[in-house]
């Protein structure tokens, strides 16, 4: 089995690019596809394996302005050459799902989630989008056409894997697909369980409008407790003109700091809707409970009342009455461990690699294609109304 992987891009080092990781664990040798690729920005582990880029890697400024490349995407997808592979496994949260394979290749989609500023956050992605009213005017134009070939794209995908129960609600209501669900990878025995003795709350990530950073600065101006926030991002500048001095800013933190750094908060702060949120499961990890919005992948998480707290709404009132009202004491370090421990990555390869190997082995018994069962039901609907051409 010949197995080629691809990625969205790889300019920036976050939750997608940990699973590329774990891929690269478990099949060593598979070389990468990607659009757009920084060295500089993704750490010493990619250096060493195999990466080819599209042409837009060629195009100046643009592993810093990618952004301003959306409409040539979907065709330097498409570019890549993939037909010397058996397996095809995309890691997809946009444009990766749409590659090209042979009829006879099979192609695994392991989904983040369908494109956020296509289908679930388009309105909000227009209006934080921070360019002129201009654009923001042009832009809706272009993301429909994006949105067509996003929905084109997802019938390429012989089989999807979801990374949560919301993903996979998304992937139906927007693919109109089924997906089984596999947890993202968490190295989860890096942490120990700590007991909070730094005396601080934590919040950490992409700092980007939707992960909503500005209700916990917003909620702890007010309550003036000791706050870190680890992490860099587009909303870092703003974040720091808005926050009081009992809010510290880290920046970019080195993996290994992260397990005293969350084993030694009181609690974690997590009130974004994500669609899974590797983050909280780390704190989890590190014994620590978890204040974390009741939507999302923090539904899916943190269990109320046991390894952590959801909240109703996304608001700093709600938030700040959250803490006022939290009990640490009430929360078992160990036990918290102990469900993070699920999310573990050798349990997350151990099922991919299980995954991977029965469906091509059952694609190599004749199981039909997405693609070949569309045509199949395009053709019988047709015989059976001449009329459609």
């Amino acid at each position: 089995m010949k197995i080629a992987l691809v990625h969205d891009y790889l300019v920036q080092d976050g939750g997608a690019e940990r699973v590329l990781k774990a891929f690269h664990e478990i099949w060593p040798d598979a070389p990468t596809y990607t659009l757009l690729y920084e060295p500089s920005k993704m750490g010493t582990h990619f250096r060493t394996k195999v990466i080819h880029t599209s042409f837009l890697q060629n195009f100046p400024f643009a592993t810093t302005m990618y952004k301003w490349l959306l409409p040539l995407m979907p065709a330097a997808t498409e570019s890549h050459n993939l037909s010397a592979y058996d397996v095809v496994l995309s890691s997809a949260s946009a444009f990766a799902k749409g590659v090209i394979t042979r009829a006879d290749t099979l192609h695994i989609c392991y989904c983040h989630t369908p494109t956020r500023y296509l289908w679930s956050d388009t309105h909000t992605f227009v209006h934080d989008l921070g360019v002129p009213a201009l654009v923001r005017r042009i832009l809706p134009l272009a993301l429909t056409g994006l949105r067509a070939w996003d929905r084109i794209a997802a019938d390429r995908v012989d089989k999807f894997i979801a990374n949560s129960k919301t993903v996979q609600r998304r992937i139906s209501k927007y693919y109109g697909r089924d997906s089984i669900l596999i947890h993202p990878p968490v190295e989860t025995s890096k942490f120990r369980a700590g007991t909070g003795s730094g005396g601080y709350y934590l919040a950490g990530g992409r700092l980007v409008a939707y992960k909503r950073f500005d209700v916990i600065v917003n909620a702890f101006n007010k309550l003036g407790l000791p706050l870190k926030i680890f992490g860099v991002g587009p909303e870092d500048r703003r974040l720091r003109a808005m926050a009081r001095p009992n809010i510290e800013f880290l920046g970019r933190v080195r993996e290994s700091l992260k397990p005293d750094l969350y084993a030694n908060a009181i609690a974690y702060l997590h009130p974004q809707e994500e669609d899974f949120g590797i983050t909280a499961v780390e704190a989890m990890a590190a014994g620590r409970p978890v204040i974390a919005y009741g939507k999302g992948g923090g539904s899916e998480t943190v269990i109320n009342g046991k390894t952590g707290i959801h909240l109703e709404e996304q608001s700093w009132e709600e938030l700040a009455n959250a803490v006022l009202c939290f009990e640490p004491a009430s929360f078992d370090p160990e036990a918290i461990r102990r469900h993070a421990q699920t999310f573990d990555i050798e349990i997350f390869k151990e099922r991919m690699k299980q995954y991977v190997d029965d469906s091509y082995a059952s694609w190599q018994q004749g199981e039909p294609s997405k693609q070949a069962v569309n045509q199949y039901l395009h053709e019988t609907h047709r015989d059976r109304h001449p009329s459609i051409a």
